[in-house]
């Protein structure tokens, strides 16, 4: 059953989609460092023990800087992978960047089948890609609520990561829709004041 929050969330992600189109890569290659710094800068990534993060695909601020880092500075470095059996992502520790990624589902680079799964409460903070988000921390996602329900189990910190065009005046919100802690662009954080 489609209901209105669901048909306004599909014409709002046809219209973000055009416009991140319009991100040539050398502007996404100057602004997302800028995303990064502002990240390390961040009390609760430099607090953090754990994170969950994510590779990017080529329309998403770049932050595998971030990655090198967390390994850098002794962090426990998580990442998602699919697990087919369940049909939901699952946080799972990478130690090697260069050996233990792998194209899985959905064409997103993710850690190989050995890498370990984490509990998601050994977690401290996690960086969260999505097509739109506005100023309450409400995100839209790519629609089959897959890190929806990943961040269902999560009690850390929640960080959307997105471009400055990606914040919209509101996404639609449904009932299973996880709100985050923040967003954070190349020119700004948005703490998020949710309802």
């Amino acid at each position: 059953m489609i209901t209105p929050a669901t048909h306004l969330k599909s014409v709002l992600r046809v219209q973000i989609r055009a416009s991140l189109k319009s991100i040539v890569a050398e502007v996404r290659a100057v602004v997302s460092p800028e995303i990064c710094t502002r990240v390390k800068a961040y009390s609760a990534w430099q607090s953090a023990r754990a994170v969950l993060l994510f590779f990017p695909f080529a329309s998403e601020p770049d932050i595998s800087p971030l990655l090198a880092d967390a390994l850098a500075t002794g962090k426990l470095l998580a990442l998602p992978r699919f697990n087919a059996t369940t049909k939901a992502y699952e946080a799972v520790q990478v130690t090697g960047l260069a050996r233990e990624l792998v194209i899985g589902a959905f064409q997103m680079r993710e850690p190989v089948a050995t890498c370990p799964v984490v509990p998601l409460n050994r977690l401290d903070l996690a960086l969260v890609p999505g097509l739109g988000f506005d100023a309450r921390g409400h995100r839209l996602g790519r629609g089959k609520g897959y890190y929806d329900r990943l961040l269902a189990g999560f009690s850390g910190r929640k960080i959307g990561v997105a471009f400055d065009l990606q914040i919209v005046p509101e996404v639609p919100r449904e009932p299973h829709d996880i709100a985050l802690d923040a967003v954070v662009t190349p020119t700004r954080w948005l703490t998020a004041n949710s309802e």
